[in-house]
């Protein structure tokens, strides 16, 4: 199975978009990256999944090669029993090592699950794993700014330090999105500076290229900038 997945992903490699990636990932290997657009590595994990072969495969770790980790994030993200969805998670997290594969890692069972997906989202945040801290982040962006908010997902985050910039990051990015979705209950924390400098700033920078914030509201987060 592995040789055969290897083949069909260097079959479908698009060398431009590779040397593209390539700059968008320092944290891996360049070695590493084959250059498999994402659309086919979707239809791939489908196919694998159709063919009852993704199993065996999500087995096969640590990968050799970035593509595969993306090849095998999209198949823990079709995962349908909730679960086992989470051992996969739990399994596959240790190896992440991008951004873009931890991002691309977003199971759609978990929409069904939030009350139970809070139980895990804890020990993510606590992780000393950069991207599972950083997929912790994203899963209470991605599942807890609409109905399902509470004042003390947020607190959660902006209690988290790190001198890791893809989890300050992506702090960042939900504070920004938080403020898009949940102005009054977020502005708190920019107005009373609970966030580390460089955050504070990136995610007032990223409020105000949303459209889903007034201009007065714009105007507010932009006179609250501090000096790094």
């Amino acid at each position: 199975m592995s040789v055969t997945v290897k083949t069909e992903l260097f079959a479908r490699r698009d060398v431009p978009y590779g040397a593209f990636q390539r700059k968008l990932l320092p944290t891996v290997d360049p070695r590493r990256i084959i250059g498999v657009r994402t659309p086919e590595l979707r239809a791939l994990a489908k196919r694998m999944i159709q063919e009852g072969v993704a199993g065996e495969y999500l087995k096969q770790l640590p990968h050799t090669y970035f593509d595969e980790d993306q090849l095998h994030a999209f198949i823990v993200s079709e995962t349908k029993e909730y679960l086992l969805c989470i051992a996969q998670v739990n399994r596959f997290l240790p190896y992440v090592d991008n951004w873009a594969t931890c991002d691309q890692l977003s199971p759609k069972v978990f929409k069904k699950h939030r009350f139970e997906l809070t139980d895990s989202i804890q020990p993510w945040l606590q992780s000393e794993h950069t991207y599972t801290v950083r997929f912790g982040i994203g899963m209470l962006m991605a599942h807890y700014l609409d109905a399902d908010f509470d004042f003390s997902y947020p607190k959660l985050v902006a209690s988290i330090r790190s001198e890791e910039y893809y989890v300050n990051m992506m702090i960042a990015w939900y504070f920004a999105t938080a403020l898009a979705k949940q102005y009054e209950a977020v502005l708190p924390y920019i107005e009373n500076r609970l966030l580390d400098p460089w955050t504070h700033n990136k995610a007032i920078q990223k409020a105000l290229e949303s459209y889903r914030i007034s201009p007065e509201q714009k105007a507010y987060l932009k006179s609250l900038k501090v000096k790094p």
